[in-house]
């Protein structure tokens, strides 16, 4: 088996559709076909089940592992050699579900490192876990929990979740409003599986309460704007609060000892990481979250 065949195979395996693999390889789709084919073969066993959609069985979760692990140290191996000829500044991937929280630090960790190449990939968990394995990431910022077996983390911020609501909304007026005042209000929200939408549906879940969503999007501009439209209300970080204009929307928190969230930085083994990857782990870790000041308006 050569490496082609089991990058091939990780795509494969990632999206389980082999048209769409074949198209994000830009392979023809027969040629990709025939490779997993070959493959299965040659380890004597089949990897996906055929009945219906395509899906991964057990054997091949198993190979997969196995196959993303091996990948990415050829990866740190080519990494440490390009740095080592090289004797440059080297370069550091960076993964975010979002990186408005990021602008402060990376503004800061450019100024400081200059010839530093930055590459940035937005990404959700899920797919943050695999690009970890793989190493084709070297840090990954989540506010949702990333389990990838031989990778490290550390929580780095802990912010508050604020409610927003039209200016001319029943609840604009409140300093603190409690779940149960919620029930029956429209919320524009994210796609399911975002952090928006998961604390949303938690936090009624907490209450025996169901939350009503007119809206599904994952843009952070249009939310906020059907919101001021008055079409519902929303969920937002402090940053986004801190960084729109007041009259826009009114803000109000909510009275519940989870309502925050929970930004945690992961990363490969450390003694893996890339020296430009370890002055960047160092700035996002030592930034200065709670400082107002530190906060990039948009």
């Amino acid at each position: 088996m050569d490496l082609n065949t089991l990058r091939q195979f990780l795509a494969v395996a990632r999206l389980e559709h082999l048209s769409g693999a074949a198209a994000e390889l830009r392979v023809a789709q027969p040629s990709l076909s025939r490779s997993i084919a070959r493959l299965e073969a040659e380890l004597g066993a089949p990897l996906f089940e055929r009945a219906g959609r395509l899906r991964l069985n057990d054997t091949g979760r198993l190979f997969r592992d196995h196959v993303e692990r091996a990948l990415g140290e050829l990866e740190a191996g080519r990494r440490a050699v390009a740095e080592s000829l090289d004797g440059g500044p080297g370069a550091v991937r960076l993964a975010s579900e979002t990186f408005l929280q990021l602008t402060g630090p990376l503004l800061a960790f450019k100024a400081a490192h200059p010839d530093v190449e930055v590459h940035l990939h937005q990404m959700t968990p899920a797919e943050m876990e695999q690009a970890l394995l793989a190493q084709e990431v070297d840090l990954a910022l989540a506010s949702q929990p990333v389990n990838a077996p031989g990778t490290e983390s550390a929580v780095v911020h802990v912010e508050q979740v604020w409610l927003a609501t039209p200016p001319g909304h029943r609840l604009a007026a409140s300093e603190r409003v409690r779940i149960e005042d919620l029930a029956g209000e429209p919320f524009v929200t994210t796609r399911a599986g975002q952090w928006q939408r998961r604390l949303l549906e938690w936090l009624f879940a907490d209450r025996n309460l169901e939350p009503r969503i007119v809206c599904e999007t994952d843009e952070p501009a249009a939310t906020y704007a059907l919101v001021s439209a008055g079409l519902g209300l929303c969920l937002f970080p402090a940053i986004a609060r801190d960084s729109r204009p007041a009259p826009d929307v009114a803000w109000t928190a909510i009275d519940h000892p989870h309502c925050n969230r929970t930004l945690s930085l992961h990363w490969t083994g450390a003694d893996r990481l890339p020296a430009a990857a370890r002055l960047m782990r160092a700035q996002i870790a030592e930034w200065p979250w709670n400082d107002a000041a530190t906060t990039v308006a948009l």
